[in-house]
């Protein structure tokens, strides 16, 4: 779709907010970036990404927006988000492409997906999804088909350069021979953990404009730009739960049931279940069995189909193994070290000491040699395999990995 940029909306003529100096500050940098200023954005049909594409527009950025189309229906990232994505679009005076990615999708997220489930573990689609189905295709796709060599999203999260200062940090490990990816200025909204797979080819070539903005200063842009997406409620959901209603509808459509036992550690049975997939470590509210006190999953076995719980005193771990490591802002660690952990998106960072470990011969196969072992300073709750544990510094995002096995 090709929109005359001279019907831009840019502004509400009525609106009597001013830009905060956060976005100036934003403003200010897109404009002083180096390299050729096109860009092509994705627009999911968001709050976010809209006014990603609106401060490039604004910051005299030649701007193209990217949908891609992910699954057939409603949601954000289906019907719903092609419409208000295509009308920002619109409203923006920019060209709107739609990139039919449902296969690419299938492929890398609903089965891989599936399969983890099937084996008893709590799969991380996000942050896969972003490097297979959305970064990395983006960007061959705007090289290959507009001619640009960058993209941008709205997440909130930074990146430091190459020969940007590095704040004393030039002696970790490599540090200051790559683009590090940094935590977004919103500690309440900070999507790096989502992120920690992307390449450093990728983060070469991606903006992050929101990365210096608190999601109230996107809110009000969004009005002082007059974008139609600005009162949009923001998704709480995963994608796929969004789409089918819930994560027990959607592996509903994929795997037949199978009754299987809920038992203590000792063996005893507590109870059935109708598919070991609709558990996950931790989980406490569901499990439809009585006991003197909570009980929490501390166990899936695919080999047995069973669940395993026991009470919270017993749900904590001081150790787990994680694989298929990307090192994103350093050299990959060779040595015991010890450093920052996040185990899940809404979580803080926990100290804890990591210990490299030889690759398997399967991660050898698939590129992915990187392993290692930590051990936690202190006990943590359901520490759960198949979910992302990533690595920091402070603010710098060092690298992360799957979580393998938890140790008791």
């Amino acid at each position: 779709m090709t929109i005359n940029p001279n019907k831009a909306i840019l502004f509400s003529k009525k609106s009597s907010l001013k830009s905060s100096n956060n976005v100036d500050n934003v403003l200010s940098k897109l404009k002083k970036l180096q390299g050729e200023h096109s860009i092509a954005v994705g627009l999911s049909g968001g709050v976010d990404s809209s006014l990603t594409a609106a401060l490039l527009v604004k910051a005299g950025w030649r701007v193209e927006g990217l949908t891609l189309w992910l699954m057939s229906g409603k949601g954000s990232c289906c019907t719903d988000g092609l419409v208000d994505a295509a009308g920002i679009c619109e409203q923006l005076g920019i060209p709107h492409h739609v990139v039919d990615a449902r296969e690419n999708f299938q492929k890398e997220i609903i089965e891989t997906l599936v399969r983890g489930y099937q084996e008893g573990i709590t799969p991380s689609p996000c942050s896969k999804c972003n490097r297979f189905v959305k970064f990395t295709p983006m960007l061959d796709w705007t090289e290959k088909n507009l001619g640009f060599n960058r993209i941008a999203t709205g997440h909130y999260a930074r990146i430091r350069h190459l020969k940007e200062d590095l704040e004393g940090n030039s002696n970790l490990n490599g540090l200051a021979k790559r683009h590090q990816l940094l935590r977004g200025r919103d500690q309440n909204k900070d999507q790096s953990y989502f992120l920690y797979d992307l390449s450093q080819d990728i983060l070469g070539k991606v903006v992050f404009p929101l990365g210096e903005l608190k999601k109230s200063d996107t809110r009000e842009e969004a009005y002082r730009f007059n974008l139609r997406t600005a009162k949009k409620p923001e998704s709480q959901d995963l994608c796929l739960v969004e789409h089918h209603g819930s994560m027990k509808a959607f592996l509903n459509n994929y795997i037949a049931p199978r009754k299987g036992e809920i038992v203590l550690k000792s063996g005893e049975k507590l109870g059935e279940h109708d598919g070991i997939e609709h558990f996950t470590i931790g989980q406490r509210k569901g499990l439809g069995i009585a006991w003197a006190e909570p009980l929490h999953v501390i166990g899936i076995e695919s080999s047995t189909n069973r669940v395993i719980v026991a009470p919270r005193s017993q749900a904590t771990q001081n150790k787990c193994i994680v694989g298929s490591i990307n090192w994103v802002s350093i050299e990959p660690i060779t040595q015991t070290t010890e450093i920052e952990v996040q185990l899940r998106y809404r979580s803080n960072p926990v100290i804890a000491t990591l210990t490299p470990l030889k690759p398997l011969e399967k991660d050898i196969q698939s590129n992915r040699p990187y392993r290692c072992h930590l051990n936690f300073q202190s006990e943590q709750f359901s520490i759960t395999p198949g979910q992302a544990a990533v690595f920091y510094k402070g603010e710098v995002l060092l690298g992360g990995g799957i979580i393998e096995a938890n140790e008791t």
